[in-house]
């Protein structure tokens, strides 16, 4: 393991100089409000997470939970193939399944892998007192402002008055921002990424302040349209962004490489020693926070908790049906890496001319609601298919789709959930590198049954089996 959680995305060694990036998030609360657009994003950031660590992404996956296979469904696969398709990146794998209990709180859980060379890791974390911050990607605007508070925390009812939360992408500016992002990563122009994602801005410096403290300057920020206000700015969660430490001295060959792909490009701030996070507008000091308060010093809580009966219910006979469909939309061989397709258990991709690696992404059995049983059994599924594929298991990412963990009975759910996928990772002898938590996955009091999705990399010592099939 070369990176752990905490970053951006997992990272393990795969020897003879390459490694894994890989990360599965959830977009479940934009996709509930606008189908095709949340799940268009979700996809879109999971992308820019993996290239932030310095990796080319060369592999998608998701895993869906829908009510029925309507309307909302067609229009998230939709969402998912029109970004990835139009990124160049594979959707390989993945999983669908249908029950009522998800009817009003779908889910969509993105993976995605990508490879680099293991001396190229990159963390997003500033450094170097004088360094600059520079903003590149989209302009920004107003859409996306209240995602992370008005959707990801909050009960779905009456989700039509949050639509306008919901952010816009635009997988092609998204390709450019992808090709710019590793550019700069190999020509030694940057000296750490982040993506841009839930709250913006105020996540994003928040996480590079780690350790240091930055000055950010709202008015310098490109934006799509005039008079947004400094709050508005730093909120924002406008698509298709990376922020970016650079030394002064690289900051004219940084424009330049921008310029080619006709990203918009600024420097917005500098690495400091003060140790705070500190926002100016015109000069004036519009925001301070000492950033370890954003970071390493936020509060800690034991979460209430308390045991409910498990239930058990017959799942919808619809889930036995062919889903085909779905991934048919899906471009599988874009990259020519790709040696086994979807449709049968683990995909497999090529790394080099012999080895690969085998990927899966699952969710746990429908026709129970048992916390711990979901998060061991969606971690041993995984994990089987890359073995059935080859593939032998070298590390774990998990979703964990929840609904509000400030009632007990959830709060239990959420611990029984993660207990569940470690005593399968203790068992399988392999690490967990990566995650994301997806809470208030419930309508007016009615949470969604535990659902923790895992996803598993496997490394495969010889494809050409696989290929000659």
């Amino acid at each position: 393991m070369l990176q752990g959680p905490g970053a951006n995305a997992g990272v393990v060694d795969l020897g003879g100089g390459v490694a894994v990036a890989f990360k599965v998030e959830s977009h479940n609360h934009p996709t509930a409000v606008e189908p095709f657009q949340g799940a268009a994003t979700g996809v879109g950031g999971i992308i820019r997470d993996v290239v932030a660590m310095g990796a080319r992404p060369v592999a998608l996956l998701d895993a869906l939970r829908f009510g029925a296979p309507d309307w909302r469904l067609r229009r998230a696969v939709a969402g998912i193939a029109h970004y990835g398709n139009c990124v160049g990146i594979p959707t390989v794998g993945g999983e669908t399944a249908f029950d009522e209990a998800y009817a009003a709180n779908p889910l969509v859980n993105a993976m995605c892998v990508g490879l680099l060379p293991t001396e190229r890791l990159l963390r997003a974390r500033a450094s170097g007192d004088g360094n600059l911050l520079v903003l590149y990607g989209a302009f920004t605007g107003r859409d996306g402002i209240g995602g992370a508070s008005v959707l990801a925390s909050q009960d779905l009812a009456g989700s039509d008055a949050k639509r306008p939360s919901v952010q816009i992408g635009d997988p092609f500016r998204g390709k450019a921002l992808l090709e710019v992002s590793l550019e700069l990563v190999e020509r030694d122009l940057v000296l750490g990424l982040q993506d841009c994602g839930a709250a913006g801005l105020a996540s994003s410096i928040a996480e590079m302040a780690r350790g240091v403290g930055v000055d950010v300057h709202l008015d310098r920020v490109p934006l799509r349209e005039p008079g947004l206000e400094p709050w508005e700015i730093m909120l924002s969660e406008s698509q298709e962004r990376m922020v970016a430490v650079v030394a002064p001295e690289q900051l004219d060959r940084v424009r330049a490489v921008c310029a080619r792909w006709e990203l918009p490009c600024a420097a917005i701030g500098a690495v400091t020693g003060h140790g705070e996070l500190r926002a100016y507008h015109d000069g004036e000091l519009v925001g301070a926070v000492p950033a370890a308060f954003l970071t390493d010093e936020t509060p800690r809580y034991e979460v209430a908790q308390r045991p409910r009966p498990v239930r058990n219910w017959t799942p919808d006979p619809v889930n036995a049906e062919s889903k085909r469909w779905i991934y048919e939309q899906y471009d599988q061989l874009v990259g020519s890496r790709t040696v086994r397709r979807p449709g049968a258990g683990a995909a497999v991709l090529r790394v080099d001319g012999v080895r690969g690696i085998a990927v899966s992404l699952d969710g746990p059995p429908l026709g129970s609601d048992d916390p711990f049983r979901a998060g061991y059994e969606a971690t041993m599924t995984s994990a089987r298919k890359v073995a059935a594929a080859g593939g032998t298991p070298l590390a774990l990412t998990d979703c964990l789709n929840l609904g509000n963990p400030e009632r007990p009975e959830i709060g239990w759910e959420l611990a029984q959930a993660i207990e569940g996928i470690a005593r399968a990772a203790e068992e399988l002898g392999i690490p967990v590198v990566s995650g994301n938590v997806s809470l208030y996955n419930e309508t007016d009091g009615r949470p969604i049954p535990p659902t923790p999705v895992v996803g598993c990399v496997g490394l495969v010592a010889d494809v050409r089996p696989l290929a000659a099939r």
